[in-house]
């Protein structure tokens, strides 16, 4: 297993998690897939303080981690959303495990104070995974996305770097 900087080339491997993520409608609030050409800017728009990660195994990219930044507005920089894909095929193997306690490690480097995750309230590995790690439960924001007619609410984890 091997977690690095995710190069140009490895996007088609991320969109392609990050679709298959889609159909189980806990983990995104997009409804249909997206192309490796509509994340091309998103990609390119990554500065160093804010990176892409993608964990491997054997070889093939297998997940990975996105850092954001919060809002938008310089009083937020230390301030990071991160974001976690994992193949289906590997999911409950640590992987994300692996990835979280990496970005926890390495936000101090990043001028990362404060870490969020935006977690759909329907997902509770997710939930389960950023506790185990000491995040908090900051935020509740109910009924805020429809997926497939049903309403769902969105809960923010916070920890403090």
């Amino acid at each position: 297993m091997t977690i690095r900087h995710a190069n140009e080339i490895d996007l088609p491997a991320i969109v392609a998690i990050y679709n298959a993520s889609i159909p189980s409608r806990k983990a995104t609030a997009d409804l249909e897939p997206v192309s490796v050409q509509s994340r091309l800017a998103w990609f390119q728009g990554r500065f160093p303080q804010r990176p892409v990660w993608v964990i491997e195994v054997e070889g093939i990219v297998v997940g990975w981690l996105s850092f954001k930044s919060f809002y938008g507005r310089p009083a937020y920089d230390s301030t990071a959303e991160i974001s976690i894909y994992i193949s289906p095929s590997v999911h409950q193997c640590g992987l994300g495990s692996q990835l979280l306690a990496q970005a926890i490690s390495a936000s101090p480097n990043l001028r990362i104070k404060t870490l969020l995750g935006f977690i759909f309230a329907h997902n509770p590995p997710s939930l389960k995974l950023f506790a185990k790690f000491g995040f908090q439960q900051w935020g509740y924001l109910p009924q805020v996305a429809e997926l497939d007619g049903v309403e769902r609410d969105l809960i923010i984890m916070g920890l403090r770097i």
